[in-house]
């Protein structure tokens, strides 16, 4: 690889990164977009086999994700704090802009028979739980165990794209200490949170990897499906309905972020015909 490929790798991981810890999306998604999520999995689930030919695609990527998680953790609990709204509408508007290319990556197989089904019933599904937990209100006080659970969300939003581990944990009250802890490098977060993540990482990716070389199609809409569901969940519909001004400045968010997501995708469209 180039130069100029290793930094647009490392740029693409920044963004993978952020996606990861950002309300609203799925670091796996981009992954996936910017075809970096193959590979990954592959060297996952066989390390010993893709070591050669992935790490020198997947180093660089690694490197921008770590920077640009833990990087943006404090000032994301800062944005959430003061502009949570239009924070979560630009998040909003950056998957929305993903959809197409998600769509795009399922029928890149053809597509299989049941796969509108698989997308139809993992959306459904996906609403009636994350409509359960919003509405259940459950609180829960964090500590060693449900920072492991935390860990295993946020591997799992990696490795499924569209399982936005931020909508599993805002409704339960753990995604503000879970981020400021790590945004703080504090040790009772990172340790359980490293181990959840761990074993999520070691067991899930040989799964994942089956499924998409005997189910691709399905596999991939049953993923859309849960990337529609948590998007919808997601959009703060009440801060529209607050005034016509805060309902404009909440539109602008969404544009603002569908315009980057499909500048982020034309940039890698570019980057593809290079490689």
């Amino acid at each position: 690889m180039r130069i100029s490929q290793y930094l647009v790798r490392f740029i693409q991981g920044i963004l993978i990164g952020l996606g990861a810890v950002l309300p609203g999306i799925s670091g796996g998604v981009l992954s996936v977009v910017f075809g970096i999520y193959r590979p990954a999995m592959e060297f996952l689930a066989n390390p010993a086999k893709y070591r050669r030919s992935h790490l020198p695609i997947l180093l660089p990527a690694l490197l921008g994700a770590a920077a640009g998680f833990l990087g943006v953790a404090n000032l994301l609990a800062a944005l959430l704090n003061r502009y949570p709204s239009q924070s979560v509408c630009v998040f909003t508007g950056l998957i929305l802009g993903m959809l197409p290319s998600l769509l795009k990556e399922a029928g890149k197989q053809g597509i299989a028979k049941g796969s509108c089904t698989a997308l139809l019933l993992s959306a459904m599904t996906a609403l009636i739980l994350l409509c359960g937990l919003k509405a259940s209100h459950a609180a829960i006080t964090p500590n060693f165990f449900w920072y492991l659970f935390c860990g295993f969300c946020l591997a799992l939003s990696l490795i499924a794209p569209g399982m936005s581990f931020s909508t599993l944990l805002m409704p339960l009250n753990l995604y503000t200490p879970f981020v400021d802890g790590l945004g703080h490098l504090l040790p009772t977060v990172l340790i359980p949170a490293g181990i959840g993540a761990l074993f999520a990482f070691l067991t899930l990716p040989k799964l994942i990897n089956r499924l998409l070389r005997r189910h691709y199609s399905v596999t991939f809409h049953a993923i859309t499906g849960i990337v529609i569901a948590a998007t919808a969940v997601t959009v703060p519909y009440e801060a529209f309905a607050a005034s016509p001004g805060s309902a404009l400045r909440n539109g602008l968010c969404i544009i603002s972020g569908l315009l980057c997501s499909l500048f982020l995708e034309r940039l890698n469209g570019r980057i593809r015909e290079i490689s």
